[in-house]
């Protein structure tokens, strides 16, 4: 049995995660949900005072946004499209003989005009284009969202439906440039704090097909991409539980957001993978959090 496996059966075997039958779809104890929480009031504790304008947006997003945002283009491998069904009465039992002998009764469903969200910052773009130039400063913007990914896997931290907390700053190059090296320095430190041995390495994200190993290429050689990677279930290949990208312009000139000069704004996020950093944290100090370190347990508790 593999490491990851032997890991996600006793997250099972606690309840810690609730087994749905779908590799990457769990639900989540309350305990699981406290951790989760508990690490965000220190998100919270750590960038509040930067002033950033919550938003809150739901799993799925506009179809049209999503087209726009060239996200299958670069990621078509992990995409997911919401369908319904959108026929007539004949549609409908051809559908139910369809379920009743076991045949693929998807075939009719049609696509919606929502998709499922592949990152917390996607809806941000379009919303923030609508406003128009942004003040003098730029923008500073707190987001999470339920995010989907298909990648269905045994390992626990590779989840297809996961939570990603996010900080997005647009501004000048240099204004979220300073940004992101702010949060990488305070997302050791946080880490740190609650006994999570961390390194961050240069990245790229998994762009498809043979452009793409192109683009991935460019990506690593500008370091427009770090990660701060914990050991979860292998200690070889550590996980990525936080990200540092850095998009230049590209966001900026593809949605039209513009500066309080006219210029072309430059963008930067950094992203916690909340389960992740839970599951990070149940791997290193135990399934029990009542026996975890007292210093972990007071910087997340008090």
């Amino acid at each position: 049995m593999d490491m990851q496996t032997s890991f996600l059966d006793r997250l099972f075997e606690t309840g810690l995660l609730i087994d749905t039958g779908v590799d990457g779809l769990y639900g989540r104890s309350g305990q699981f949900e406290d951790v989760i929480a508990a690490f965000e009031r220190m998100i919270d504790a750590t960038g509040g005072g930067d002033g950033a304008e919550a938003m809150r947006f739901p799993p799925g997003m506009n179809r049209a946004f999503f087209e726009t945002s060239g996200y299958m283009k670069s990621f078509p491998q992990l995409a997911g499209t919401v369908h319904s069904f959108c026929g007539n009465e004949l549609d409908h039992m051809s559908l139910l003989q369809c379920m009743e002998v076991g045949d693929d009764w998807t075939k009719g469903q049609e696509a919606t005009e929502i998709v499922l969200t592949p990152a917390a910052c996607y809806p941000l773009y379009p919303t923030i284009a609508k406003r128009g130039r942004l003040p003098k400063g730029g923008g500073l913007f707190d987001l999470q969202s339920y995010c989907f990914r298909h990648e269905p896997s045994k390992d626990p931290a590779r989840q297809q439906l996961f939570r990603m907390r996010e900080y997005v700053c647009m501004g000048t190059e240099a204004d979220v440039t300073d940004f992101r090296q702010t949060w990488m320095d305070r997302g050791v430190e946080m880490m740190k704090s609650v006994g999570l041995e961390v390194a961050i390495d240069v990245a790229n994200d998994p762009f498809f097909g043979r452009a793409g190993k192109m683009l991935a290429n460019n990506q690593r050689d500008q370091n427009l991409k770090f990660e701060l990677l914990i050991p979860i279930t292998s200690v070889s290949k550590p996980t990525a539980c936080m990200s540092f990208n850095y998009h230049q312009d590209a966001f900026g000139a593809k949605w039209g957001i513009h500066l309080d000069d006219g210029s072309v704004a430059h963008t930067a996020c950094v992203g916690f993978g909340l389960e992740r950093i839970a599951l990070a944290l149940f791997h290193t100090h135990g399934l029990d959090v009542k026996e975890w370190p007292a210093k972990v347990r007071k910087a997340l508790w008090g």
